[in-house]
């Protein structure tokens, strides 16, 4: 396909941005934008590759814009959408949901085009009209409608709720085989390619995007996946990152076996919040996210628009349950926490939060409740009364893998008795050091003893660290993520491996009482009692089953006492720490 127009970028304070056009399929262009130096995208991502947001002009004899852009956008976005066409021709304009990466310049196309008609889920035309606050045109669409614009673009609408946001739809053009997607099977990649040419390159990038968003809602995924399965697709125009051409049943089939392998997992955590109410959504996730790493799959449901049947029946499946508080005033959510109520049961574990909407149900009267019932409580309530902050969305996390740990609790124990006796041994005779790994990002910093440590390389110098992938430092050990590793002296380290081993609660400061100064390089925290320690940078991940081996070069180090040795540690069986 022909690029339409030389990309055209501008300097930010938010980093380098760029827009361009390409013509993907018949009357049918994409205006991306990419976002080169983004760091961060909500709680889930720390992204190494910055991210796009992808937005498409389909022309028949009527013409639709599918999605818009982020507000940092705002000038070079208007200025290539009007540069293709009069804005005053654009007749509809299509949601395919309402987040605000690809919605957020919605209120601009209604300024220029006060004749279009908004095209969405009929939740997402809710949420636009409190987003927007003026009068606009709109069309309400369900899965199975069509919306023809002539020219044999007979363009058909998809259901798919939670994928991310209860209001998302998908679209697909009958005519040039291209399906809309938004968010899913996207990912957080900024490059110049407008395709899926390199499957290697991408891939650990569309399986964290995948494991990030979209494994917390794998049944929607699967649901989606069926209602897609008889189209034939030749672009899935994704809302983020490139466009996938080159490998669409290879995409596809990667998200319908994780997404199966994810639902089939016997032990399951319900996350119930209400949309578009304090924070509500935001902490789940970030609770979902801590889930997630334990291997617990995890349901996230809106309860503004979750039928009644739907939350008994998934209450009854689950194992676990975790709630952000409801407004009081919300007829619907208070109904749908009656039945919550009603359905749990005594085997259950319960974790709830208030997100600080301003009218949230009480928290400790409903803990006393389901107290009465019988559940046993994860965590301990999480009460957010200011706009969350990195600590906020970390002690949130924490507290999920805490519940996924706690539900996992009897499988563990039955895979360290699954070992052969004899097995078991010989792999106890293998002796590694100890080590403490700190690190921070941000506000936030975490540590872990660790003793699965070994030099990887000498050209560039290199480290091999193997971390659970329960572990709650997990989170700060992605490629382009620092550390310290804080090596322990033979004859010193009881102390430090006492203090560290011992069980934090979620958001604890693991260096309370302990002596650090922040490293040169990364700002982790530097051990004052360790014998020697090197600043890491890591540079790749590999998935090791229940663990990830981390590879990171050594930036430098220091020794504190010459003639000290490593402390060694020497197990007697090998199938657990």
């Amino acid at each position: 396909m022909v690029a339409l127009t030389q990309p055209t970028q501008v300097i930010s304070n938010t980093g380098r941005l760029t827009i361009e056009t390409v013509e993907i399929a018949a009357e049918t262009t994409t205006i991306r934008c990419l976002d080169w130096d983004r760091e961060r995208f909500d709680v889930e991502f720390g992204l190494r590759n910055g991210t796009t947001y992808n937005s498409f002009l389909i022309q028949g004899e009527k013409v639709a814009l599918v999605d818009t852009s982020h507000g940092k956008f705002e000038e070079l976005y208007l200025d290539i959408l009007t540069g293709l066409i009069d804005p005053r021709k654009i007749d509809y304009l299509i949601i395919s949901h309402t987040e605000p990466d690809h919605s957020g310049l919605v209120r601009n196309i209604l300024q220029l085009a006060p004749d279009v008609t908004v095209v969405a889920a009929k939740i997402a035309i809710q949420f636009l009209e409190n987003m927007i606050h003026q009068p606009f045109k709109s069309k309400l669409v369900k899965s199975g409608e069509f919306l023809d614009l002539g020219d044999g673009h007979q363009l058909e609408f998809i259901s798919a709720p939670n994928l991310h946001w209860p209001d998302t739809i998908l679209t697909y053009d009958h005519k040039t085989g291209t399906l809309y997607t938004c968010d899913v099977f996207g990912m957080h990649y900024c490059d110049d390619h407008t395709y899926d040419e390199n499957l290697a390159i991408i891939e650990d990038d569309f399986k964290y995007y995948y494991d990030c968003l979209m494994a917390p809602n794998a049944r929607s995924v699967l649901a989606a996946l069926k209602r897609i399965e008889k189209l034939e697709i030749k672009t899935v125009a994704t809302g983020h990152g490139p466009l996938l051409k080159e490998y669409i049943s290879e995409w596809l089939g990667r998200y319908q076996n994780w997404s199966s392998e994810q639902a089939k997992t016997e032990t399951l955590v319900a996350l119930f919040y209400v949309e578009d109410y304090g924070h509500n959504e935001h902490l789940v996730r970030a609770i979902a996210h801590g889930i997630a790493k334990t291997d617990v799959a995890v349901e996230l449901v809106a309860l503004n628009n979750a039928e009644p049947q739907e939350v008994r029946e998934l209450v009854d499946q689950a194992a676990g349950l975790v709630i952000a508080m409801p407004p009081q005033s919300s007829d619907i959510p208070q109904a749908a926490l009656k039945t919550i109520l009603a359905a749990a049961h005594n085997k259950q574990a319960i974790g709830l939060l208030e997100s600080g909407g301003g009218e949230d149900e009480p928290v400790f009267p409903l803990r006393n409740k389901f107290q009465e019932l019988g559940l046993i409580e994860a965590f301990t309530p999480i009460l957010v009364k200011e706009v969350p902050t990195q600590v906020t969305e970390q002690l949130c996390d924490e507290a999920g893998t805490d519940m996924g740990q706690w539900l996992n609790r009897d499988r563990t124990i039955k895979q360290i008795k699954s070992i052969d006796n004899e097995l078991e041994k010989s792999l106890g005779r293998i002796s590694t050091g100890l080590y403490i790994i700190t690190s921070k990002k941000g506000e936030v910093q975490s540590a872990m003893l660790a003793s699965w440590v070994t030099q990887a390389s000498l050209n560039p110098l290199g480290v091999a660290i193997a971390v659970a992938k329960d572990r709650a430092i997990e989170s700060l050990m992605h490629v382009g993520d620092r550390f310290v590793l804080n090596i322990l002296e033979e004859g010193r380290y009881q102390g430090l491996m006492k203090h560290f081993l011992k069980r934090f609660a979620p958001g604890a400061d693991r260096f309370a009482g302990i002596k650090t100064y922040p490293a040169a390089t990364n700002e982790s925290p530097i051990l004052a009692e360790a014998l020697a320690y090197l600043e890491c940078e890591i540079t790749s991940r590999m998935d090791c089953g229940d663990h990830w081996v981390i590879y990171s070069t050594v930036q430098t180090g220091r020794v504190a006492k010459v003639n000290g040795l490593t402390a060694v540690h020497h197990r007697k069986i090998g199938n657990h720490y």
